[in-house]
C-alpha cells in the first residue's frame, strides 16, 4: 500500500507570488496541484458546476464557448461579498473533491496545493504544513495592473474582497516574504524545503 503524500497548503491573498513559490517547489520535487486550475477544470463548458453557476448569476456570464465568462462573472462578484460567497458555496466542494482526488492519486513523497482560498475551501485540513506567501500592498497592486490589465481601481476591489493578510499570517506554519527579489523568494522556500521532516526528506531522495 503506497503511503500518503506529506501535503504543503500554499496560499497567501492574490498576487502575493503563490505560483513562484509552485514552480520552485516542483522543480525541487513536488508534485504541483494548482487550485485556480482544477477549478477551471470542475467548471469547465458543459460541466454540472458550470450550469449551476450559470444558473445562479444569468446567461449574461456565458461565454461564447458555452462555458463561464470569468471576467463578467468577476466583474459581478468583486463587487458583492454575498455573491462572492455564493460563488464560493457552488465552486469549492467540486474543486476540493479534485484535488482530495489527486492527492489520494499521487505517489509522490511531497504534495504542494497552491490554493488562495486554502483555509476558506477546508483544504487547510489537509495539509501537514501551510506555508503563507506575503508581499507588501502596493506589490499586489502593481502586479495586478500588469498582470491581469486591471486599472488601480479594480485591482484595489480584488484585494479588499479579500481577508485581511495578516489572518492568513496567523495561522501559517512558515511565512515566504515575497516582498524583495525573486532569488530571495527561492532562497526561502529552498530553506523551507530543506526544513521538512527528516522522514519526508529521506522518501525525497529514495
Amino acid at each position: 500500500m503506497s503511503r500518503r503524500p506529506y501535503v504543503i497548503g500554499v496560499t497567501g491573498n492574490i498576487a502575493c507570488g503563490k505560483s513562484l513559490v509552485l514552480d520552485t517547489l516542483a522543480k525541487l520535487g513536488a508534485e504541483t496541484i494548482d487550485a485556480d486550475r482544477v477549478a477551471h477544470e470542475v467548471m469547465a463548458p458543459g460541466t454540472p458546476t458550470a450550469e449551476r453557476v450559470i444558473a445562479a448569476f444569468g446567461e449574461e456570464i456565458r461565454g461564447p464557448d458555452g462555458g463561464i465568462n470569468r471576467r463578467a462573472l468577476g466583474a459581478i462578484v468583486f463587487r458583492d461579498p454575498d455573491k462572492l460567497a455564493l460563488l464560493d458555496s457552488l465552486a469549492h466542494p467540486p474543486t476540493v473533491a479534485a484535488i482530495r482526488e489527486r492527492v489520494a492519486a499521487s505517489t509522490a513523497a511531497v504534495v504542494a496545493i497552491d490554493a488562495i482560498k486554502l483555509f476558506e475551501a477546508g483544504v487547510a485540513e489537509d495539509c501537514d504544513e501551510v506555508w503563507v506567501v506575503t508581499c507588501t500592498p502596493e506589490q499586489q497592486v502593481e502586479r495586478l495592473m500588469r498582470r491581469n490589465g486591471f486599472d488601480r481601481e479594480e485591482a484595489l476591489r480584488r484585494i479588499q474582497a479579500q481577508p485581511p493578510q495578516e489572518e492568513k499570517v496567523r495561522r501559517a506554519d512558515r511565512v515566504i516574504d515575497n516582498s524583495g527579489t525573486v532569488e530571495d523568494t527561492v532562497a526561502q522556500v529552498k530553506a523551507a524545503w530543506d526544513a521538512l521532516p527528516a522522514e519526508v526528506r529521506q522518501r525525497i531522495t529514495s
